[in-house]
This record gives structure tokens, C-alpha cells and sequence, in this order.
């Protein structure tokens, strides 16, 4: 999705979204894997917009984490981690923290670089997606009964 910033008329609590771009973005999967950088010790002012754009649509989710940044990206999951709970999305225990300059190989800071994960993501990337599954399965019934 590419949300403009806020744009609908009312909150997304009270519902009934008036733009074509929200109502598209209302139609969610039943889990998500989030995969986001770190700035600034929080995560992208984009991802949270997305988030905020929807209220009800996220309850009783599930999601999983995939973080970058010189830190793994792991200040980026909390903040996450505790807007999603304002939104009833069960988070899953186990983030893939990729850190900058172990699990990228960067020689000029102004091109992209190369993505080189260490080994031991590949166990964590498997654990993780069993728990998003297992929580997405577990919340069936209460999405069901919404």
C-alpha cells in the first residue's frame, strides 16, 4: 500500500472510509510479517500511517517481525509491537534482528549494498513464521465471531 498521509474525514475507530486507497488497505490478511528499518530508535513514520489508516480491520491478527538497523532494528519492534497491541494484533515472540554491518555487506554507505544474512537467521525466520501461523490459526475464532 501507498497511503497518502491521513486522509479520511473520521477516525479509523468509528470506521466507514470514504477513499477508494482505504478501503483497498482494508482488506487484510488474517496474519503479517512486518519488515521494517530502524530510524531514529522507532519505525518509519510511513509504516505507522499505514497502520493508522485502519482500527477495527486489524483485531485479532497476527504478526511477526523482520527488522534492519545498526541495532538489528529492535527499537523499531517494540515501538511497533506496542501500536499494534493498541489495535488487538497479537505479536509473535521471536524477531529477525538483522544488524547493518553483520548481515549486510555495505563498502559505500551511498549504494544499497548486499544483503548477507549469518546462518543463524534461517532457525529464526522458521521459528518465527510457526508462531505466526500458530497464532494466526489460534485467533481464527475470534475473527470468526466479529
Amino acid at each position: 500500500m501507498d497511503p497518502p498521509f491521513l486522509d479520511e474525514p473520521m477516525p479509523a475507530a468509528i470506521g466507514g472510509y470514504r477513499n477508494d486507497h482505504t478501503q483497498r488497505w482494508a482488506r487484510l490478511a488474517d496474519s503479517f510479517v512486518f519488515v521494517t528499518p530502524e530510524y531514529n530508535h522507532s519505525l518509519p513514520a510511513a509504516l505507522k500511517n499505514a497502520i493508522d489508516f485502519l482500527f477495527s480491520e486489524w483485531a485479532d491478527k497476527a504478526a511477526g517481525f523482520v527488522s534492519y538497523g545498526t541495532n538489528g532494528g529492535t527499537r523499531a519492534v517494540e515501538h511497533l509491537r506496542l501500536t499494534l497491541a493498541e489495535v488487538k494484533v497479537a505479536c509473535v515472540r521471536s524477531p529477525v534482528a538483522l544488524g547493518l554491518f553483520t548481515d549486510f555487506a555495505i563498502p559505500d554507505l551511498a549504494e544499497p549494498g548486499t544483503f548477507t544474512p549469518a546462518e543463524h537467521h534461517e532457525g529464526i525466520l522458521t521459528r518465527m513464521l510457526g508462531e505466526l501461523a500458530d497464532w494466526s490459526t489460534a485467533l481464527r475464532t475470534l475473527r470468526a465471531s466479529c
